[in-house]
């Protein structure tokens, strides 16, 4: 249950110098200090409302550095993800022409970029190098995977004189910025570390919808129309659409209801079984007997328990490797049909680095700017071990502490998924 510590910030100190955009020539609103999201807005009436709420995110007033004296950092690490490029350029421009920070470096190639041993040196960042990127999928910083050791890399940010640290990223990101805000803290260091999470998968806790989610659906409901195309065409066609997902189907689920041409939807959160009269082979020979074409979209995280585990193994994020519930799905449907002697047409997709690797549409932009926005008006006011989140549709300041190692998932009883189950007409398994 959280409180409303639980919810506190970390600050460097008290701002007490005047913010540079009172100054700037364009009208500003300023965001109160004591400004809460509340956490849960619905209630029941008559009830009391709980007064539990994460701090607003905002320009503030005063702020705590001095940005004429001040050098930032932008970090992308993980995979691809749509708006990578917004994030950086729109974090550019609020930092260099709204606050004035001479200095805006890029770190090359994710969390190796802030270790001299492994990495590139930093990129300055120019109006000039910006001024286009956000019209191009992946991230013009590079990116990598896995942790480097904090004290190495605050021992970096202090020899080069950087004083706030945007790390652009999931959950593993997430914990990295963390540990790097406890170190600095630990040696009494004026860094602000502030993170903007960011998956596709859109399963970061506390955060509604991260950045590059919409258009992940977006491009995942063609395929699934092209899927569907496919099924149509030929007898007892089958379209199979695998979608990322590995802990959550947020995007599988979102997708099934965007195209409304989904027969079966698999996440990781509900188990399915294949065989039996309620598996999934017996409800999609029904499906065939009676339209002769189906369309399944699964979550690369669904039906884990079906595949044969070959141990534990871990990639440099420290996500657990999975099978390959696709491929094998698509054997399993094949062998099923053959021996009733009703073979059936498979249609594989896989369009998993295709709808990671797009440019950010028109949604995910206007979010990749506002968080963008609210980030640098976060580590300008002091702020710390935190990231910038959307929470009942308002940007909120998130503590990393709370977050970090935890994932969102759909809940089964909760309305995205009823409307899966009412869209595809399946059946609860």
């Amino acid at each position: 249950m959280l409180t409303q510590s639980d919810l506190a910030i970390s600050t460097l100190g008290e701002p007490q110098l005047d913010s540079p955009l009172l100054f700037d020539g364009i009208p500003t609103r300023f965001t109160p200090e004591a400004a809460r999201v509340l956490y849960n807005i619905d209630y029941l009436e008559g009830d009391d409302v709980i007064e539990l709420g994460f701090e607003k995110a905002g320009a503030r007033k005063k702020v705590y550095f001095d940005a004429s004296k001040s050098k930032a950092a932008i970090v992308t690490c993980g995979g691809l993800c749509p708006g990578l490029n917004n994030v950086v350029r729109n974090l550019f421009y609020q930092l260099q022409t709204s606050y004035g920070v001479p200095t805006v470096l890029g770190i090359r190639y994710g969390y190796q970029g802030l270790n001299p041993s492994q990495g590139l040196p930093p990129l300055e960042l120019t109006s000039e190098m910006v001024e286009r990127i956000h019209h191009h999928g992946g991230t013009h910083l590079g990116t990598s995977r896995g942790p480097q050791d904090p004290k190495v890399t605050v021992d970096f940010l202090e020899s080069q004189g950087i004083n706030m640290l945007f790390c652009i990223g999931g959950d593993g990101t997430q914990k990295g910025a963390h540990a790097m805000a406890v170190e600095a803290q630990k040696r009494g260091l004026d860094i602000a570390i502030v993170g903007i999470p960011k998956t596709i998968d859109n399963d970061i806790k506390y955060c509604y919808r991260t950045f590059g989610f919409l258009t992940a659906v977006s491009e995942a409901e063609k395929i699934i129309d092209c899927a569907h195309v496919e099924a149509r065409s030929v007898p007892n066609g089958i379209g199979l659409v695998k979608l990322m997902g590995r802990e959550a189907g947020f995007i599988a689920a979102a997708a099934t209801i965007a195209s409304g041409e989904v027969n079966f939807t698999l996440i990781p959160e509900v188990p399915f079984e294949l065989e039996g009269d309620h598996g999934l082979l017996a409800k999609l020979e029904r499906r065939l007997a009676v339209r002769s074409h189906a369309v399944i979209v699964v979550a690369e995280g669904a039906g884990q328990h079906l595949l044969a585990r070959q141990g534990d193994e871990y990639d440099k994020s420290g996500n657990r490797k999975l099978g390959d519930i696709g491929l094998y799905l698509k054997q399993e449907i094949n062998n099923y049909f053959a021996t009733r002697g009703t073979p059936a047409s498979v249609k594989y997709l896989d369009p998993s680095y295709h709808i990671r690797s797009v440019a950010a549409n028109a949604a995910d932009s206007l979010l990749c700017e506002q968080l963008a926005r609210q980030a640098a008006n976060a580590a300008m006011a002091g702020k710390t071990d935190m990231f910038v989140g959307l929470w009942q549709n308002h940007t909120v300041h998130v503590p990393l502490s709370i977050s970090t190692g935890q994932i969102k998932r759909i809940d089964p009883e909760q309305e995205m998924w009823t409307t899966v189950l009412a869209i595809t007409g399946q059946d609860k398994w």
